[in-house]
């Protein structure tokens, strides 16, 4: 497992910048500025202040993990005078304490793609339903492979050793699309199938994917089916499984949705992937954050929760019976939308 890295204060606000200058000013905190997923919902979100004449100042972390730095990021947020922070939590409870400090403080605090534990510490929370996110493709990768399921040999790719939610949401889920019985669903490789040959952590990048797959390769080379946290873990999965000989016959299922992503399944090197929008979800929050500055209303839906689902697809050019899916050429068109 590899261990969870710390930036300093100084450093994580180099990596800070403003996107509009207003009269409100909000922040944006992502798990890092150099994952596609991420540098989207930036664009979301700095396209929506700018829009609306919010100042949005932005932040982001060297890594996913860098726990110290969000903590800073938020410390430096309550401090400017800022209405409202959208973060997405590195650790979704060592975050917490800061964040209620935030909202102690009157700032309105929205949850993006990665829920708090417990949910509340937020606000609200505009993400993916990050469970049916995981099990769509674990359907689909059951389906596929039909009678060979019940010998199926799964790596499973996950982020970090943390166990953040949204870690454990589409590991999790994955499993329960696959047929595998979940014993602890809040965590990851609890399970004792015979046909899980074990997980490892990616930091959600190609080059923990790359590693963490050849670490399993070493446990088993059968593998035929990889789970993977997001699309540049699977990118750097296929590398590893390329550098073996080991490509054929192989299922890679991913979360993500992205333009690249897209486009490897399109290649073939991922099978099926959820697509997540997180145009739609940093752009929401952005609205969010300026309904509390002028009037004091919080984000309510109809059911009265504080989870606003942004909505998920499955992208494939291998449709199975039964599960809803889009093509990659279709996915091409609507990619993070």
């Amino acid at each position: 497992m590899k261990k969870i890295l710390a930036t300093t204060a100084m450093a994580f606000a180099l990596s800070s910048s403003t996107a509009f200058a207003g009269d409100i000013s909000a922040c944006l905190i992502t798990k890092t500025d150099t994952n596609p997923f991420f540098v989207k919902m930036k664009e979301g979100a700095t396209a929506k202040a700018g829009e609306l004449g919010i100042k949005l100042d932005t932040f982001a972390g060297k890594i996913d993990g860098d726990v110290e730095s969000q903590v800073a990021a938020v410390e430096t947020c309550i401090a400017s005078g800022a209405k409202g922070i959208l973060i997405t939590p590195s650790d979704s409870r060592a975050l917490a304490p800061v964040v209620t400090q935030a909202r102690e403080n009157g700032l309105l605090v929205i949850a993006l793609d990665t829920p708090f534990e417990p949910a509340d510490t937020a606000d609200a929370t505009f993400a993916t339903d990050n469970f049916k996110a995981g099990e769509l493709i674990g359907q689909w990768a059951k389906a596929k492979m039909g009678d060979n399921a019940a010998n199926a040999k799964i790596a499973l790719l996950d982020l970090n050793a943390s166990e953040v939610s949204v870690d454990y949401l589409r590991n999790n889920g994955f499993l329960k699309g696959f047929g595998i019985d979940i014993k602890n669903p809040k965590d990851i490789g609890d399970e004792d199938d015979p046909r899980i040959v074990g997980n490892d952590v990616t930091n959600g990048n190609e080059e923990g994917g790359r590693t963490a797959m050849e670490n399993l390769l070493q446990k088993d080379q059968g593998v035929n089916v990889v789970y993977t946290i997001n699309e540049p873990a699977a990118a750097g999965a296929y590398e590893a499984l390329k550098a073996a000989g080991k490509t054929d016959g192989v299922l890679i299922v991913s979360v993500d949705g992205g333009c690249p992503g897209v486009q490897n399944v399109k290649e073939g090197i991922i099978g099926a992937t959820s697509m997540q929008f997180p145009l739609l979800m940093a752009s929401k929050g952005v609205e969010a954050i300026k309904a509390w500055a002028e009037n004091g209303t919080k984000p309510q839906n109809t059911s009265g929760l504080d989870f606003f689902d942004t909505g998920v697809e499955l992208i494939t050019d291998q449709p199975v019976d039964g599960i809803n899916s889009l093509s990659s050429k279709e996915g091409l068109g609507k990619c993070w939308g």
